[in-house]
């Protein structure tokens, strides 16, 4: 399937990607008909961004300054994964530390910080303006600020700010289900947009994901029952061993 929508001559075994309607509807499977809570879902979520991040920066081959990572949170589900990521980066000995610039009222996003606070995982008060400041002191960026469907201008101006930021580091960005900013379905300001060099889908890929050129795919979606995946007939590489990711 093309990031723009499918070939009229292509069979439903053969898709990879989901739309936004689609991923809406395999989510709404899991909580309803599954019985999975949002925050398990979160939960399961993070926690597999964490392990993609492993990955393909195992901590063996880091520096102490490769090993600090910066987690850019937005007030939406997609900040709720990226705390939880975090939250593992920290548990696998990374150095994690947090910008959640509008921080959501929502219990679930509240009980994440707490966790996160509680485990020393400093939290910015804001985020320099000077590029560079960042590029020298950290080794990669999380970009969890805006998930599918969920517009910057959404989330407020500090978050705009931020991904303005994000923009210009020349350090490795690795981004949560989609690049923030990016449109879910045809993956629109991609060329002007955020540049991740990984790209996290959770679940499966949005269709945007089509477009995405960076060094490193992974899905993370193991959870997914087989059931769930042959009714959406997804298409997607095996997962080896007890991982929870797999390479695209």
């Amino acid at each position: 399937m093309s990031s723009g929508g499918s070939d009229p001559a292509e069979t439903p075994e053969e898709r990879s990607f989901l739309s936004t309607a689609e991923a809406a509807a395999l989510e709404r499977e899991l909580l309803e008909d599954y019985r999975f809570g949002r925050q398990q879902l979160v939960e399961l979520c993070g926690h597999a961004s964490a392990v993609a991040v492993t990955k393909v920066f195992p901590l063996p081959a880091l520096s102490r300054k490769q090993r600090t990572v910066l987690v850019v949170c937005g007030p939406e589900q997609n900040g709720a994964v990226g705390l939880v990521c975090a939250r593992h980066l920290r548990v696998f000995e990374y150095e994690p530390t947090i910008f959640y610039p509008t921080r959501s009222l929502d219990l679930l996003h509240q009980d994440l910080t707490t966790q996160c606070e509680k485990m020393d995982i400093p939290f910015l008060s804001y985020l320099p303006t000077e590029v560079q400041l960042i590029n020298d002191a950290y080794g990669l960026v999380v970009d969890a600020v805006l998930g599918p469907g969920v517009e910057p201008s959404e989330v407020g101006g500090p978050c705009t700010r931020a991904l303005a930021t994000l923009k210009l580091l020349s350090i490795p960005l690795v981004s949560l289900d989609i690049p923030s900013g990016w449109d879910a379905e045809t993956g629109g300001d991609a060329e002007d947009g955020l540049r991740p060099d990984v790209l996290v889908s959770l679940a499966a890929p949005k269709r945007c994901a089509g477009r995405f050129s960076g060094r490193h795919h992974f899905v993370a979606g193991r959870f997914v029952p087989d059931d769930v995946r042959r009714k959406f007939a997804l298409r997607l590489p095996g997962y080896t061993g007890t991982d929870c990711v797999a390479a695209l």
